[in-house]
């Protein structure tokens, strides 16, 4: 691939899961938080677990979007559902060779416009206070940060913050 081949018009978004794609969005995160923050296995299994869980719900109110290039997962996102009233922004993760796209921006649009279409008043996500690119998207998405918690977790001291928005 030459690196100005790849755009976001080359980018396919797909919500429709196919086998391996799950395996490829857990290694995706595996591997990219390990290099840029030191998160060690632990937080692969943190990602695989509620992944699991939410593939087999299969709900309507609940979806998962891929993004590839090259039959490669370059992103992600999904919307969990929190409780009736609430959604979950989860998994959200943009590949360093396609971070200049407006991917981010993208995936995040179709997440909060889904919660819309789908009735949830306000979204969550936790994130941890080092991953400033994502802060930025979020905050200028409209979110807001409500909490933020030190800890020890996946290996590293990390800050927890919590963003939400509301919908309505």
């Amino acid at each position: 691939m030459q690196p100005d081949s790849r755009s976001l018009d080359t980018v396919t978004i797909r919500t429709e899961l196919r086998p391996g794609v799950i395996g490829k969005v857990i290694s995706l995160h595996g591997t990219l938080y390990e290099q840029e923050s030191g998160f060690d296995p632990t937080f692969e299994a943190y990602v695989a677990g509620p992944l699991a869980e939410f593939v087999l719900r299969g709900s309507p109110r609940e979806r998962l979007w891929i993004a590839e290039w090259d039959s490669q997962v370059v992103g992600c996102v999904a919307i969990v559902a929190a409780s009736a009233e609430v959604a979950q922004l989860r998994w959200f993760l943009v590949d360093p060779s396609a971070r200049s796209l407006g991917l981010g921006k993208r995936l995040l649009n179709d997440a909060v416009a889904f919660s819309r279409d789908h009735g949830y008043r306000s979204i969550i996500l936790w994130t941890v206070s080092s991953l400033t690119a994502a802060a930025h998207l979020y905050r200028a998405a409209g979110f807001r940060k409500v909490e933020q918690k030190p800890g020890y977790m996946w290996g590293v001291d990390v800050v927890e913050e919590k963003y939400e928005l509301y919908l309505l």
